[in-house]
């Protein structure tokens, strides 16, 4: 099977520097599945009010595709490994564009469970953090965090782009042209991919980026899909590593995607807060993750990732200790904004590199794609609690109080991180 375009490298954009038109491509995807993938906060007032459905209700529907979402991470890896870059994305956008466009017919919660629940969570799970672990470490040799933290950055500018603009159009003009929006946008990804990404550097005549000539790309593992996934399960479960990487990333997706992302929102909207004013506050903190992720990419090239990991834990829990004693006045939600965006997802390269360090570049995608599962089970644990605690306590000051706290945890759970030993890997195998 053919995995790559025929086209070699000199008669392509850019030539010898096409890993960066790879990384624009994989960017602009990673965007738009991030934009996918926070719509249900911008959804959750509107199909309240279009279908009388609880929060509770839609929480859990949220919840099901960002776990779904996480663990299909491990799997994808596998896939993507086993059937290239290309053929995996393409098939993910097609059935992501599917399965929004189908949810514009839906009446009952079951059809949303299945649409923005089980089918959008698999399709977004296989464009997520572990596509762009996997194109930064067989793209670049040289400055894989930078690679890393720019790609990561692209859920920041998929909030800054998507949120907005989707809200104005639900208050406007209702919630299907949204979805409506979101299926063509996903179609629109398939011909990109198709025509401008190649397997691999070898595939067009390259190197990888800041390879000295002669490397040989490393050999993907061999076997079935779900041997590879569980086999690299099984490493990584003899790595204290790990268990510590896991247990963070599951702290870093209940505070960012699951409460944040999805109940932000609606949290203004429980204090007065127009939603159109929140979904730019969302966008604000886009902004800045952009920024902050980016340099957490650059400060990953060049400090310990366990110290960097401390430090974004840390002040990610005192700012969700912060926000509901803020006032949600203008100058406490935008001290917010500013502080939680440049820290949102800052958590991904030095969990990347220490990742990476540890297993190796051919083991590391399945066994990040185990601590992503991670990430996006405390994610969707922390959707559906907060909407729960919302419609039970008719408030959300416990969950982001405990989030908080949890933060505070992770930070000093990277404390404990060992210095990354790939040798020591090796002997676990």
């Amino acid at each position: 099977m053919s995995q790559s375009p025929a086209l070699p490298a000199h008669r392509r954009p850019f030539g010898a520097r096409y890993a960066f038109v790879v990384v624009g491509v994989i960017f602009v995807c990673l965007l738009v599945s991030a934009g996918v993938r926070g719509a249900p906060g911008v959804l959750i007032i509107p199909w309240q009010n279009s279908f009388g459905w609880s929060r509770a209700t839609v929480s859990l529907a949220a919840a099901i595709g960002i776990l779904l979402y996480g663990l299909c991470g491990p799997f994808a890896a596998a896939f993507i490994q086993r059937y290239g870059v290309r053929h995996v994305t393409m098939l993910a956008f097609g059935l992501l564009a599917l399965s929004t466009f189908a949810s514009s017919f839906m009446r009952a919660p079951w059809q949303l469970m299945l649409t923005w629940g089980v089918l959008s969570g698999m399709a977004t799970g296989c464009v997520a953090n572990v596509l762009g672990a996997i194109v930064a470490t067989r793209w670049f040799t040289a400055r894989r965090g930078l690679v890393m933290g720019i790609l990561t950055a692209s859920t920041a500018t998929g909030t800054l782009i998507f949120t907005p603009v989707l809200s104005t159009i639900a208050i406007s003009d209702g919630w299907r042209p949204v979805v409506l929006i979101i299926a063509a946008a996903a179609a629109l990804m398939i011909p990109l991919i198709g025509f401008l990404i190649p397997e691999r550097p070898s595939s067009i005549g390259l190197l990888p980026w800041g390879a000295k000539p002669g490397t040989v790309p490393a050999v993907a593992p061999v076997g079935s899909l779900f041997a590879q996934a569980f086999g690299g399960l099984m490493l990584g479960a003899k790595s204290r590593t790990f268990w510590l990487l896991f247990a963070s990333f599951y702290i870093c997706g209940f505070t960012t995607n699951g409460l944040v992302g999805v109940h932000m929102i609606a949290l203004c909207a429980d204090h007065g807060i127009p939603e159109t004013r929140a979904a730019g506050l969302l966008a604000m903190m886009g902004f800045f993750d952009l920024i902050g992720t980016t340099l957490s990419g650059w400060l990953t090239d060049r400090f310990d990732s366990r110290k960097l990991l401390f430090m974004y834990y840390a002040l990610r829990g005192l700012a969700l200790i912060y926000l509901p004693y803020s006032g949600f006045g203008l100058y406490g939600l935008a001290a917010f904004g500013v502080f939680f965006g440049l820290d949102w997802i800052a958590t991904v390269p030095p969990t990347v590199r220490l990742a990476t360090e540890t297993f190796g570049d051919h083991r590391m995608p399945v066994i990040f794609g185990w601590i992503v599962a991670g990430h996006q089970l405390g994610a969707a644990s922390a959707a559906f609690i907060a909407g729960l605690s919302r419609s039970l306590e008719g408030s959300y000051l416990p969950a982001f109080l405990f989030a908080g706290m949890l933060g505070v945890v992770a930070a000093f759970l990277s404390i404990f991180i060992g210095n990354a030993d790939r040798r020591a890997a090796e002997r676990l195998a």
